[in-house]
């Protein structure tokens, strides 16, 4: 990863790298020229105390500005770091299939993924920090105080040995925690996120007093592990300081001896103790490095886990656009399970493979018709029309619309031919006009607006703000959920595929609304193959073939008055809800009988 990054940004950090050394270059200029100046204090020479003092702002002019420098361009790496692997890991998440969101939490991937991103940029500063300048730093001193006496650099460097080994414990259970942590604080993000987006049956249900001992227990947990973390990078000062300490306390003692009764310069002794003292901030620092990477790397390794993850709905090696003729689809013997997450037990996974939610189940739907799937909730409908979009891939059997197996044909031919409503609509950040737009990019402004008022949504949208061009809140969380609905059709009709999914398209609209609406959805369905989930009777009637599922079995299918007869499934199921036969075309709907 670091090579990867690094050759990206080559040109960026040769720069950076020149402007460490000569930052480097500077710091132990600085030491040499103590000598001098020394000298200079005791031998009375003014004149080149002049000169010296000249250098010292020289120096100290060129650090700073080639300081700024290297400031300036290692943060716009870091934060081109970041905006590249946002990107690269939002193409790459868009790529996998809606089976590895189903085993993630959205709120905790994003904010995981989030500090991850932040910790790969900190871990490639620390390196080229910790390298180039502490390291090249931190030899030009020692290089100094070689100079200057070689047996006083020999003793300080002793102790060395024994502070990288307990260093190297440290930077062991670092890594162990450092996991934890992101994984707790991404808990606590999700908590709030959650708590956020819906306040509204939290007050209903009067649920602050559960939930707020919940997150305090996530707080607090990564609080302390954070803590934890803290005291453990903490204790490699202490361990530091003591070891400077030493080392300081017995070049003073050598130095003076030296000095004193061995006749050697006031200045050499100045120099090497400049250089000294200047050389315990990169070693600190380096000395922590280790501690400081193990971390970083922890959040590089969570980062690529996603990036390597293989999307499973990718197209196989052969595979041809869709040649869409009629539109007829037929569903032939096709056995599924979901997944379960990673951390489901063997066990589990065992008895889920045993039980699939589909078993080989069989329908066609005709051409030009529309099909509606009826039957208990839980019995398959909706992997059905998941299954149809190619979110998951079969186990058994196979999936063909004009003859053409969905598992031989690209996944974008495929799915640009569906038009899918489902019964909770989603929204995306941005205008009305730009979320109907996500259907059909080159639609015109006529398109959209003949599709709203199909939809029965353009007389609510012209009384908005700003019309089309009204930005929406969180999931359009500014509407109501009917109108969110209507414009979750509208972007259906905008589409204008030759194949309708509705996964219970009307559930969000209130009577008048669905009337209304169902006249549209008539319409759009005219000579599209169209297949529709629906509890409604308003929308089943006028299906021209029922296929009732239950426990991922067709166990019946027909026409409303067939299966009605038949007093299967069907039969049961509208008994249950209450409903009562079509009324006769051109007649008004008869009034629904309540339950009970």
């Amino acid at each position: 990863m670091a090579v990867e990054n690094f050759g990206h940004y080559r040109s960026d950090y040769a720069k950076v790298i020149v402007c460490l050394l000569i930052i480097a270059a500077t710091t132990t200029y600085s030491a040499i020229l103590m000598g001098p100046i020394t000298d200079v204090f005791i031998g009375g020479d003014l004149d080149r105390a002049y000169l010296l003092a000249l250098a010292v702002v020289g120096i100290f002019l060129l650090k700073g500005v080639v300081t700024y420098w290297q400031a300036v361009i290692l943060h716009r790496i870091g934060n081109s770091i970041v905006a590249r692997y946002q990107r690269r890991l939002f193409d790459h998440m868009l790529k996998l299939g809606v089976g590895f969101f189903a085993q993630s939490h959205s709120v905790e991937l994003v904010s995981r993924l989030n500090h991850n991103i932040t910790g790969v940029r900190d871990m490639l500063n620390t390196v080229v920090l910790g390298y180039v300048r502490d390291f090249v730093t931190l030899l030009a001193l020692i290089a100094v105080m070689f100079y200057r006496d070689i047996y006083m650099a020999l003793a300080v460097f002793i102790v060395g040995p024994l502070a990288l080994g307990t260093l190297a414990s440290y930077a062991r259970r670092i890594k162990r925690i450092a996991r934890d942590e992101v994984r707790l604080n991404a808990q606590v993000a999700t908590a709030m996120q959650e708590a956020a987006h819906g306040i509204q049956v939290v007050k209903s249900f009067t649920m602050e007093d559960r939930l707020r001992p919940r997150l305090h227990d996530f707080t607090k947990e990564a609080e302390g592990r954070s803590n934890k973390i803290a005291r453990i990078t903490a204790r490699t000062s202490p361990l530091m300081e003591t070891i400077a300490g030493f080392a300081i306390a017995g070049v003073v003692v050598y130095g003076a001896h030296r000095v004193i009764s061995g006749g050697h310069s006031p200045g050499e002794l100045t120099s090497f103790m400049t250089a000294l003292l200047l050389a315990y901030e990169p070693a600190k620092r380096l000395a922590r490095m280790r501690v400081a990477l193990e971390r970083s790397m922890v959040n590089a390794r969570m980062i690529y886990e996603v990036l390597d993850t293989a999307p499973r709905q990718t197209d196989v090696d052969d595979a041809k656009p869709l040649e869409l003729r009629d539109g007829g689809i037929i569903v032939d013997k096709v056995d599924f399970h979901y997944d379960l997450p990673a951390n489901g037990s063997e066990l589990d996974r065992q008895e889920a493979e045993k039980q699939p939610v589909l078993h080989a189940l069989t329908f066609t739907a005709p051409a030009g018709k529309t099909t509606a799937l009826v039957g208990p909730s839980g019995g398959g409908k909706s992997t059905i029309i998941a299954l149809l979009q190619r979110f998951y891939d079969v186990e058994n059997g196979a999936i063909s619309i004009d003859g053409q197996n969905i598992a031989d044909v690209t996944v974008q031919s495929l799915r640009r031919n569906i038009a899918y409503v489902s019964q909770h609509p989603v929204l995306f950040q941005g205008s009305i006009r730009e979320n109907l737009l996500y259907a059909r990019p080159d639609a015109s402004d006529d398109d959209i607006i003949a599709a709203a008022k199909a939809a029965q949504a353009h007389e609510f949208i012209m009384e908005l703000p700003e019309g089309y061009d009204t930005p929406l809140g969180e999931n359009g969380a500014n509407l109501s959920g009917g109108q969110r609905q209507r414009l979750s059709i509208a972007r259906a009709i905008v589409r204008d595929a030759p194949i309708l999914l509705l996964d219970e398209a009307t559930s969000a609209l209130d009577n008048e609304s669905e009337a209304k609406v169902q006249k549209a959805l008539e319409r759009l369905m005219k000579g599209r193959t169209t297949i529709v989930i629906a509890h409604r009777l308003s929308t089943i009637e006028r299906a021209d073939q029922i296929v009732v599922v239950e426990d991922g079995r067709v166990v019946d299918s027909g026409s409303h008055d067939q299966l009605m007869k038949a007093k299967g499934v069907y039969a049961r199921l509208q008994n249950i809800t209450g409903a009562v036969p079509p009324a006769k075309r051109g007649s008004k709907p008869a009034p629904r009988r309540k339950a009970g």
